[in-house]
């Protein structure tokens, strides 16, 4: 590993499609000097950059776009898509920048953006800033849903200045450096197909083939309709990863739905706290369009955008087939991560009666209001005989009901020869301890408006172990205190 950021190697492949696919755009600098308010060594290895680059002066100016580094080309990406369900022609990159593309020495491509570089041709009146609230939540979250096993962008650096930016209020200006393979999504396909060009869709699909799914074969004359049919799969995935953790988008419009199946542009997101299946996280989201439930939904219909764009490279009935097929996949994937919850292997996944487990105690968990997470986390500790913890019953207002399910489990997990000590090992590796609470970020961001940024590092060391104990850090899984239970995100945040 390299200590110098002029170490980097970049390609540039997505840039080397020039324009209409993307617009070269210079970041605007902070006015203020910039200052790193936090460093990831471990998204930093992606990029073969040594952990002591942290230290190099360039870095600030690097990463708030005061400095261009050899090989950089920095481009705002167009793209159009569908916003909550209506279709605006033309969106792109409007506080995004990528910066260049790197090769690291396992010949992987990673892509560095900058978010809240400045306006850029696509911002439609905007500032294309970033605000320190929004940016540390992107930048916990992006690590700390890595960290749950769950594709994502990742977070390289947090940089700050004294700069205003106004919002409902006046706040702080900061940009996140963001890493990913492609930040290609299904909104870069559409806005080609509505204006009829038709080549583009194919141009950008060859792109997408050649550098991320060289598993494709290029001469496929299926190609396109196999690319189809794994960006549903990876979907499918994805979806079933966010329902089983509890995690809620909050602004799934096409244009923030990646073409690798990662989890792209965190804004009002959040961790479900109180098991609530129409749980919303976004108050903009007045009619509860991207409710934590609805989110399988909105996937297949952001695919089916997405399979209109692509008409053009596929036949109508190769689309229909791998629609089709997502809901099963969805399903598939969902019941093998509940059943893990559970305590069962995989392919219990599709038992009836563990799914009657699952869904009784889902009923239980809403009827009580309990927490999604402690609840799951709690059962891991519950044996096969003896009372039940009150660590687990005492979430529960009808504790008799929980019995009964709980000696339901139990039988089930006895015809299943489940040992109980292999079992809880098992159950804690797939049921976190600790997750992105919205008041831990609101803490996060409140001490950093004060200017101190202690408890980001904090939340980074906790959230990437989500799945140990770690009593040293028992009360970061504390459900929301009093003050927090009323905390709101918008699109701003």
């Amino acid at each position: 590993m390299s200590p110098h950021l002029a170490s980097l190697r970049y390609t540039n492949a997505y840039a080397a499609l020039g324009e209409p696919f993307s617009t070269p755009v210079a970041p605007t600098p902070f006015t203020a000097p910039p200052r790193v308010l936090h460093f990831n060594p471990a998204a930093a290895a992606l990029l073969d950059l040594d952990p002591a680059v942290a230290a190099d002066p360039q870095l600030p100016t690097v990463f708030s776009g005061a400095q261009a580094l050899p090989g950089m080309a920095p481009r705002a990406a167009l793209y159009a898509g569908h916003q909550f369900g209506v279709y605006v022609p033309q969106l792109g990159d409007g506080r995004a920048l990528l910066l260049g593309e790197v090769r690291n020495e396992a010949g992987e491509r990673w892509e560095i953006q900058l978010k809240g570089s400045g306006p850029t041709p696509y911002s439609r009146g905007g500032d294309g800033r970033a605000v320190l609230r929004s940016s540390i939540r992107e930048y916990l979250c992006s690590e700390a849903m890595h960290a749950l096993g769950i594709p994502t962008t990742r977070a390289l650096c947090l940089i700050g200045a004294d700069e205003p930016v106004v919002r409902e209020r006046v706040e702080t200006g900061a940009m996140v450096t963001r890493l990913a393979p492609t930040h290609v999504r299904f909104g870069s396909f559409e806005v080609f197909y509505y204006r009829e060009q038709h080549d583009h869709t194919r141009t950008l699909a060859d792109f997408v083939l050649a550098h991320h799914y060289p598993e494709i074969e290029p001469g496929d004359p299926a190609r396109y309709q196999r690319l189809f049919e794994t960006v549903v799969g990876r979907t499918a995935r994805l979806i079933a990863q966010w329902q089983a953790v509890g995690f809620a988008h909050g602004v799934m419009n096409t244009d923030n739905m990646s073409i690798l199946g990662l989890t792209l542009d965190y804004g009002p997101f959040g961790f479900m706290e109180v098991y609530d299946p129409g749980y919303i996280c976004n108050h903009s989201d007045h009619h509860g369009r991207y409710a934590f439930e609805r989110q399988p939904q909105i996937a297949l219909f952001n695919l089916s955008c997405l399979a209109q764009a692509m008409l053009p490279l596929m036949e109508f009935d190769a689309a229909k087939a791998a629609l089709d097929a997502f809901d099963p996949q969805y399903q598939a994937h969902y019941g093998a991560l509940m059943a893990r919850k559970l305590g069962f292997d995989s392919e219990h996944g599709a038992d009836p009666a563990v799914t009657a487990l699952r869904e009784t105690l889902l009923q239980l968990m809403r009827a009580s209001r309990a927490d999604y997470t402690r609840v799951f986390r709690a059962l891991a500790g519950v044996a096969c005989e003896g009372p039940v913890p009150p660590a687990l019953r005492d979430q529960f207002i009808d504790r008799e009901a929980l019995d009964r399910w709980v000696a339901d489990w139990r039988a089930r997990l006895r015809a299943a020869a489940r040992n109980d000590a292999a079992r809880g090992v098992a159950m804690r590796a797939a049921n976190p301890r600790y997750v992105l609470r919205n008041y831990l970020a609101q803490r996060a961001i409140e001490q950093a408006e004060r200017g101190d940024y202690r408890e980001i590092d904090n939340l980074m060391r906790v959230l990437a172990r989500p799945y140990d104990e770690q009593p040293e850090a028992a009360h970061y899984d504390a459900p929301a205190p009093d003050w927090a239970q009323n905390l709101q995100v918008s699109c701003s945040s």
